[in-house]
């Protein structure tokens, strides 16, 4: 899934697989799946003059499927350990 650069306070970037309508927000606190995402919500989200309130009214405080996909208080693994 290609990510795409959002300007926006505590948004990242988003990407979104259009044949599973899965939505993946990068924020600040960290990178989140919704799930059952029409495209017509992505297409808005990136158009949006503000892409933040956006996200807030229309994504976050709906009633989507959301799973945390990382945390960025966590420590990236180390790709060259064999213990992760």
């Amino acid at each position: 899934m290609e990510m795409k650069r959002l300007n926006a306070t505590g948004l990242r970037s988003a990407g979104y697989d259009e044949r599973t309508r899965r939505l993946v927000v990068e924020t600040t606190a960290g990178t989140f799946e919704y799930s059952n995402v029409s495209p017509e919500v992505y297409r808005r989200l990136m158009a949006s003059p503000s892409p933040a309130s956006y996200y807030r009214e229309s994504i976050e405080e709906e009633e989507y499927a959301r799973r945390r996909v990382s945390d960025p208080s966590r420590p990236k693994a180390d790709p060259n350990s064999l213990f992760d």
